[in-house]
């Protein structure tokens, strides 16, 4: 879900500016989740420090992560250029380990090479456009460092709210934050030109990238070890990639394969179980 989004933001971004097209797709996804979530008989009203809870976690995994990202997807010549948005599991290791006392073990040690090596092969057409456009490298490496820090902290997070809630709630005061930044610093876009492969994206990015993956997201990384689910999600740049073949016209190269079973590696390494201990005689 979360690889087809990129192709579809760019898609996107030709009608739209980019606070206008986070704000409108972010709080149209959340209003549907939240009814959807309701329906299903869940405590919706935050109280009391819930609130501080919410805004804090809300900050790094939706504000942080979702405006510096689609600036650096604006600014940056191709797509796969925002594979450096996924560089977030290197850096969730890597915070974890100075920040929170994380430890690295030989098999995340392997993963994160993995994925360095995967997101360098993934670039590797993309590294001399890159180095002429610093603002938009800056944009997506400082999205992956909010979304790292993100996880690591919904990880240790006290929470009194179903997953789902506390989704919801990130996801309308993150909108009602881009909402006052797009009518602030954009002008509105005019919707009566959109053609309708832009509606299609539009609609994808409501239902599909602030609805269900949202779902899926938070309750996978609340559930699982940061690094465990921060590694999980590098299949992503590899589906944005080859679908952005049929929807923007980007043709993969023999590295991104490459880059794939770089990424299969990594994802292998923190997600199959372990042997078990044979006992000594």
């Amino acid at each position: 879900m979360w690889g087809v989004n990129w192709p579809m933001m760019k898609l996107s971004l030709q009608g739209m500016t980019p606070l206008y097209f986070r704000a409108s797709t972010m709080s149209l996804g959340a209003a549907w989740l939240f009814a959807y979530v309701a329906l299903r008989g869940e405590r919706m009203w935050p109280v009391g420090r819930e609130w501080q809870t919410i805004a804090m976690l809300g900050l790094t995994n939706v504000l942080g992560w979702h405006t510096l990202s689609i600036f650096g997807v604006q600014e940056l010549a191709s797509g796969r250029a925002a594979i450096l948005g996924f560089t977030m599991p290197i850096f969730t290791v890597l915070i974890g380990a100075t920040l929170f006392g994380e430890r690295i073990t030989a098999r995340v040690g392997l993963a994160v090479v993995c994925v360095a090596v995967a997101v360098g092969l993934l670039l590797w057409h993309e590294l001399q456009r890159l180095s002429g456009r610093p603002a938009g490298v800056a944009w997506m490496l400082g999205a992956a460092i909010c979304w790292a820090l993100g996880t690591l902290q919904i990880r240790r997070a006290h929470l009194t709210l179903s997953p789902m809630v506390l989704t919801v709630w990130m996801l309308l005061l993150g909108s009602a934050v881009l909402w006052g930044l797009a009518l602030t610093f954009e002008q509105p876009p005019q919707t009566a030109g959109f053609s309708t492969r832009l509606w299609i994206s539009l609609a994808y990015g409501v239902l599909i990238n602030y609805g269900v993956a949202q779902l899926i997201w938070f309750g996978m990384a609340r559930s699982l070890p940061p690094a465990t689910s921060a590694m999980s999600v590098m299949a992503i740049p590899l589906v944005g990639t080859l679908s952005a073949t049929l929807i923007v016209g980007e043709m993969p190269h023999w590295q991104d394969w490459l880059a794939m079973v770089f990424v299969m590696v990594a994802i292998a390494s923190v997600l199959l179980p372990a042997r078990p201990a044979v006992p000594a005689q």
